[in-house]
């Protein structure tokens, strides 16, 4: 059964959402991250992937506070990202109350660091994430794009002990218009081992089962939520499989 987890992506402690990983094309949300994770926990949804937006953008975690708030406010399982670049910001991160750290540029950028990490915390801990263009990699909070393959830079991961990654397709990201199905699938048809969750595009649960008939073992829910596409009694009650 596919796994739903809702997003809270961060810029100056507010919910957010940007559109095609463009930070002048965002949506400001009067709902406060804490009390939206609340929301959430009620609802019966237990994992939440956090983003500080901020820290993505600056290379430096910026809103380590609001994952304290939602630590200790509620008992999701929480998996952090955006501007971890030390084993400092790892070991903050999980005193801050993440379960798992989500790594993305600096895999990328430095993966002999990841490597180190690995060893130091665990590969359990750690959420390969990859932000893409068409096949290639974008890093630095979508801003700069790469020649890294997706799905070269993941099956050097699997083969490193990292066996779960999120991908998003920023074509799609936060327009509503339906999740990657065929970058999904031939994600999946060369890394059948993968834990793949599914990222950008969500706007409804047809989008969700689609996903789970292909073999994406999680999806990232965010917009869809925000703007009522996507109820969250409805997504617990997927959770459960209570839907049809």
């Amino acid at each position: 059964m596919i796994e739903i987890i809702p997003a809270i992506d961060v810029i100056d402690g507010r919910c957010v959402r940007l559109e095609q990983g463009n930070f002048s094309r965002r949506t400001v949300y009067d709902a406060d991250p804490v009390e939206t994770a609340r929301q959430l926990e009620a609802a019966g949804l237990k994992r939440l992937h956090l983003v500080d937006l901020d820290g993505a953008r600056h290379r430096r975690i910026a809103n380590l506070r609001v994952l304290k708030e939602i630590a200790s406010a509620t008992g999701l399982m929480i998996d952090f990202s955006g501007g971890i670049s030390t084993a400092d910001d790892i070991t903050a991160v999980f005193e801050a109350g993440a379960s798992i750290a989500a790594i993305g540029s600096l895999a990328v950028k430095s993966p002999d660091t990841l490597l180190l990490w690995l060893e130091q915390f665990g590969a359990e801990r750690f959420l390969l994430g990859a932000d893409v263009r068409g096949q290639s990699v974008a890093i630095n909070g979508w801003q700069t794009l790469t020649d890294v393959e997706i799905t070269a830079f993941l099956s050097e991961y699997l083969g490193k002990g990292i066996h779960s990654a999120f991908v998003t397709d920023i074509a799609n990201d936060g327009l509503l218009k339906g999740p990657s199905i065929e970058l999904y699938r031939s994600i999946l048809k060369s890394l059948p081992c993968l834990n793949l969750i599914a990222s950008g595009g969500v706007a409804s649960l047809g989008d969700i089962r689609e996903l789970e008939s292909i073999g994406c073992r999680g999806v990232i829910v965010g917009k869809a939520i925000y703007e009522g596409h996507i109820k969250l009694t409805d997504l617990a009650a997927f959770s459960v499989g209570e839907l049809p």
